[in-house]
């Protein structure tokens, strides 16, 4: 109450002062506009009175007196007298209104001037204004005549305008006074107390709240501090609870924190830096804005929760078209946005090396080589030269970025970079150096058929350590090296040495950031009903299953939906009243092979919708675009099973995304025995994507499968990504590392 009073006293005390400087200036100028234009007034007045009817009378007094009375009142003239001298006073027409008589001085000056004066003065009724005239005579003395105008009129606009402005100046107070306390009771109170109860939910860790309203446009940046500050302290109070959880139960699990201090100890604050082809954040133009998107890839899915747990560099090629606007001059970045934990450094490749570079060699080339879907690889000599001088471009940005560090630990990405270990370790033998595959490796026959087998190799080999998700793809690895190169493989520790260099090969099974609170977090918001997300579709069902996969010829898109076909042919009570959902990332529709593969899935998933489809239903629905983590995670949480039906493939963390979102311990993982999650996820159904059949089965034991049942096994499956998750992944990466040379 008295801060709303003081606000009303000030707005009142400030208007007011306003409004009496703005009168003051207006009085002023008013007062002279007016006394300007009575002057001019009696001054026109006057003469025209004395030339019509003073000078034709040769001012004779007797005639005067009879006639000045008439002939002064039709000129609005209070009193006109007439000077014979300065003694001598002869009223033309008596005054109404007292005048006081001007002093000899005045006269005097008047008459000896011989010019008019003009002055107000104070009359009976209020002020007049009086204007002497001087007449000069020939061979007489010289009189003057006065002329007296009211001007109290002018007295009574300026008092009018003071009362009007007076009048103003409080309605206008009042006015603002009110505007003013709504706006800062509706503009500052009520987002104060926002911020208020804002600040108290983050003090809580609750985000719920904050989420429960949506901030003004102003205080956005402030709200998403908020909400950061919110989002710490409730993931330290789970770690905080976690961490107690784990000293009771004694399970060993890796969390953000525990990876944290685990590569506090083992880098000594020696410098982290991963390079990879895909970067992690990517600015693109949306209109006349610029956002911040996380582009879709497993790697980083991967990899973004080790570099913001345990901070460092990230080089990667920037491919967002508002990438360079948003790098300093060193072209870096921090990430993630609002937070930066870690630096992100961009590449720029030409579009010349990304065609060959990347579409040719990467992808053409070494990424149908490695997994075997049957499709031919190609190789181009101008491919492979690309290769290597963008190997060579990151190699020259690793050097910059650890020139002065010691023993910095430098961890490669996948088929992109084969060539770039040997490169930072020829010229920093110092530095530790990994590679990571994470694509599948291929028999040693297959790989022979590359005509720079040998140069990959080595380049590989440059590295103190190459991992891969299986011991079978290890195995493969090592069989390849010992039929190509003159080395030494040392089965029983899984080494190769080639002179002085030793390198080892290990697989680390790569996963997702899943830890035991989130193993044990309740239940969020009710999940959306199957039946809700169909309808937005325009199809009638009970129940869907899901698929989630880049639009990839070694992803099995045609033969999962041939299994679908095959199900609904064995079973077809479901039709009408289930429905497979497929969302497809078109991915690298550039080259032909991947176009082709866009071209069949959508000619197949057509065909069995027009075979089988029904009014208000169909078999099979295809989302084909790119979803954010948020779009897809209804269709995880609702689906009845989860379909992976890779031909061949790393890991496939989607298999392990689906178990993360399982909170309710329900539903089945249908997954490929050709996929290297397979090895890890004990108690999901394993098909061959190849056997319809078996796969068609599977699909309806997962339908069918009891509850009981479905709660045992996901439990179990949930278990398992949590105690092999991806800090697990990165600490047993970073320690083998330091145990090379340690």
């Amino acid at each position: 109450m008295k801060i709303n009073l003081a606000l009303v006293l000030a707005i009142i005390v400030a208007v007011g002062l306003v409004a009496l400087g703005f009168t003051a200036f207006q009085i002023s100028s008013e007062r002279e506009k007016l006394n300007t234009e009575l002057q001019a007034r009696a001054v026109r007045n006057g003469d025209e009175f004395y030339r019509l009817h003073l000078d034709s009378l040769a001012l004779r007094d007797s005639v005067l007196q009879d006639r000045a009375d008439s002939l002064a009142g039709a000129y609005s003239f209070e009193a006109v007298l007439l000077y014979h001298r300065p003694d001598s006073m002869l009223p033309l027409k008596p005054p109404t209104i007292p005048v006081s008589t001007p002093g000899s001085d005045h006269i005097d000056l008047a008459l000896s001037a011989d010019s008019s004066l003009t002055r107000l003065t104070e009359g009976g009724r209020g002020s007049l204004f009086e204007y002497i005239k001087v007449v000069r005579r020939d061979s007489l003395p010289p009189i003057a005549i006065a002329y007296y105008t009211d001007a109290s009129y002018i007295d009574r606009i300026i008092n009018s305008i003071w009362m009007r402005n007076f009048a103003r100046w409080f309605i206008q107070a009042l006015l603002i006074s009110v505007v003013t306390l709504l706006i800062v009771r509706r503009g500052v109170l009520l987002p104060v107390n926002r911020v208020i109860a804002w600040v108290r939910a983050a003090r809580q860790g609750n985000v719920s709240e904050l989420q429960q309203t949506a901030p003004n446009s102003f205080l956005s940046p402030l709200y998403q501090e908020i909400t950061g500050i919110a989002h710490a302290m409730r993931e330290a109070q789970a770690q905080a609870r976690e961490e107690a959880r784990l000293r009771t139960s004694a399970e060993a699990v890796w969390t953000p924190e525990r990876l944290n201090e685990e590569m506090r100890h083992l880098l000594r604050n020696r410098k982290l830096i991963v390079v990879s082809n895909r970067e992690p954040y990517m600015h693109i133009r949306q209109g006349k804005e610029i956002k911040c998107i996380m582009p879709a890839s497993g790697m980083v899915t991967a990899l973004e929760p080790i570099l913001k747990a345990c901070g460092g560099l990230w080089i990667a090629s920037g491919s967002g078209d508002a990438d360079r606007e948003t790098v300093d001059a060193h072209d870096k970045v921090l990430v993630p946005p609002g937070e930066g934990k870690y630096t992100l450094r961009r590449i720029w490749i030409t579009k010349e090396q990304e065609q060959h570079f990347y579409y040719g060699f990467s992808n053409e080339g070494l990424w149908p080589l490695c997994h075997i879907a049957h499709t031919r690889p190609v190789f181009r000599k101008e491919d492979w030269e690309h290769y290597c001088a963008v190997n060579e471009q990151y190699a020259a940005a690793v050097l910059e970025e650890i020139e002065g560090e010691v023993e910095p630990f430098i961890l490669v990405q996948d088929y992109h970079f084969a060539l770039l270990p040997r490169l930072i370790k020829e010229r920093r033998p110092d530095a530790r150096v990994a590679i990571f595959w994470h694509i599948p490796w291929p028999n040693p026959e297959s790989f022979g058929i590359c005509p720079w087998e040998k140069e990959l190799l080595l380049g590989m080999l440059g590295a103190d350590l190459v991992g891969f998700h299986t011991q079978y793809h290890c195995n493969n690895f090592l069989e390849t090296v010992n039929g190509s190169l003159e080395s030494r493989v040392i089965w029983e520790h899984f080494a190769v040495k080639i002179g002085s260099r030793l390198t080892q090969v290990k697989p680390f099974p790569i996963s997702i950031a899943f830890t035991l609170k989130d193993l044990e977090a309740e239940s969020g918001p009710a999940r959306t009903e199957a039946t809700e997300l169909l309808r937005q579709y325009g199809i009638s069902a009970e129940s869907f299953g899901i698929g989630v996969d880049r639009i990839d010829y070694t992803k099995g898109l045609t033969e999962k939906f041939l299994a679908v076909e095959r199900f609904f042919a064995q079973h077809p009570e479901y039709i009408g009243r289930f429905t497979f959902v497929q969302i497809g990332a078109p991915s690298r529709s550039l080259l032909k092979s991947y176009s082709d593969t866009i071209s069949a899935v959508d000619a197949e998933a057509e065909r069995i919708n027009f075979k089988l489809k029904t009014k208000g239903w169909q078999p099979i629905l295809l989302l084909k675009k790119h979803h954010s983590h948020e779009e897809i995670l209804p269709f995880y949480q609702a689906a009845k099973f989860c379909l992976v039906t890779s031909l061949h493939d790393g890991m496939n963390l989607v298999a392990k995304e689906f178990i993360a979102t399982r909170q309710h311990n329900d539903g089945v993982l249908i997954l490929s025995q050709f996929a290297g999650a397979a090895h890890d996820l004990h108690g999901a159904l394993i098909v061959n994507p190849y056997d319809t059949e078996g796969s068609a089965a599977a699909i309806y034991e997962a339908l069918e499968m009891p509850e009981a049942r479905q709660q045992q096994t996901m439990s179990g499956l949930r278990r398992t990504v949590m105690r092999k998750n991806v800090y697990a992944w990165a600490a047993d990466i970073l320690k083998s590392m330091a145990a090379i040379n340690g």
